[in-house]
């Protein structure tokens, strides 16, 4: 019988509430919190997750929770958990840590206490008499976190961040992560069915996440993870979890997916990167102005992602640039336009207010989704 584990799906502010729907697609009840979702599942689920998980930034395992407020405290309390469950003999096991309001503030202490606890834990369990646990095997990355006096252990099961697809190849200047490029994505009301168009495709990250969604392939499908190596997962269940990611996609299922970009060495670099995602033959990329765009095509929907004028010198530039967009995009007048700046005057200069706003945090700058919502598609017969 498979084991159960609490799992964490961290998230980037302001986008919880769509990680969790994305946990609650594959299947999971879950619990939302800031910068977290919280969800049950067995060894598969960890796998699933990982694959399937968009715009979650990484999938962690929960191993225990309790109030420490002293060093002894977390010493004993750390060693009292049955770590032989998760580590083998030889497991690497790095720590790290954080202290947010909390009375051990000092986060290299902390991580020490953790690891010297877990080393004479395992000790124990496995008999050994050495001083030092010989860590040549799979990697298990600890995290110590500590959040008003309340100790959260957790063991990172994806190990690079899950915005890393593997298809980036190259990148522009200010690339937009792809977790976030997917959430703007799923933030819109776009269908397979209608036409996809990114006005600053850069790096060509929001095509290309569109073309995930559009196709149902796993955004996970072209990288590896950290816990494929662990043991008592096993590769079996991996291999199940990645069959059921390939039956469900549907490369066959066309798409109208444009991105372009005034800078034609950003729209090389969109092209490899489509490439190595196996998707060039479903999105077009070329150069071009916004203000050249035109369209006989209708119910499209645009998602970009523009410079926002927060160098010295580029703010006039810019601000020319959203009236631009405000005369080309009225003339679309069936489309939902969905734009995201740091910019608090876009709606001035675009020349129109925004059906809906939302605060969201490109890295660690403050942006809003400017959302202009077009009338919906008529239903097919």
């Amino acid at each position: 019988m498979s084991k159960r584990f609490t799992l964490i799906a961290t998230a980037a502010m302001g986008i919880e509430a769509i990680v969790a729907s994305e946990v609650r697609n594959l299947g999971y009840t879950c619990k939302v919190e800031n910068g977290k979702v919280t969800f049950e599942g067995d060894e598969l689920a960890i796998c699933r997750a990982n694959l399937w998980l968009r715009t979650a930034d990484r999938v962690k395992l929960k191993v225990a929770e309790f109030p420490a407020t002293t060093f002894e405290e977390l010493f004993e309390k750390t060693k009292a958990i049955d770590w032989a469950e998760f580590l083998p003999e030889n497991a690497q096991f790095p720590v790290i840590g954080k202290s947010v309001k909390s009375k051990l503030a000092s986060v290299s202490d902390c991580q020490k206490i953790v690891k010297k606890a877990i080393v004479e834990k395992l000790k124990q369990q496995y008999r050994k008499t050495t001083d030092w646990l010989e860590e040549t095997g799979a990697v298990y990355k600890i995290e110590i976190s500590l959040h008003k006096d309340i100790a959260t252990l957790t063991i990172d099961t994806s190990g690079d961040g899950l915005h890393k697809r593997g298809y980036r190849a190259r990148k522009g200047n200010a690339p937009l992560k792809e977790t976030l490029a997917a959430a703007l994505i799923l933030l819109t009301n776009w269908t397979p069915d209608r036409p996809f168009f990114d006005p600053f495709c850069g790096s060509g990250t929001i095509p290309i996440e569109a073309a995930l969604i559009g196709q149902n392939i796993a955004p996970g499908f072209n990288r590896d993870f950290i816990s494929e190596q662990w043991d008592w997962i096993g590769k079996d269940v991996w291999r199940r979890a990645r069959e059921e990611a390939e039956d469900l996609a549907k490369y066959d299922i066309r798409l109208d997916c444009i991105g372009t970009d005034i800078d034609h060495k950003m729209i090389e670099i969109s092209k490899e990167n489509a490439m190595e995602a196996g998707l060039s033959d479903v999105i077009t990329f070329k150069q071009m102005q916004v203000k050249d765009l035109r369209t006989v095509k209708e119910f499209g929907v645009i998602v970009g992602n523009p410079p926002y004028g927060e160098r010295l010198g580029e703010r006039e530039e810019v601000e020319q640039l959203y009236k631009e967009m405000g005369k080309t995009f009225s003339l679309l007048d069936t489309w939902s336009i969905y734009i995201l700046t740091s910019n608090k005057n876009f709606e001035q200069f675009y020349g129109k207010k925004a059906t809906k706003k939302r605060k969201l945090f490109n890295g660690f700058i403050e942006t809003h989704y400017y959302q202009y919502w077009g009338p919906k598609p008529p239903k097919k017969a």
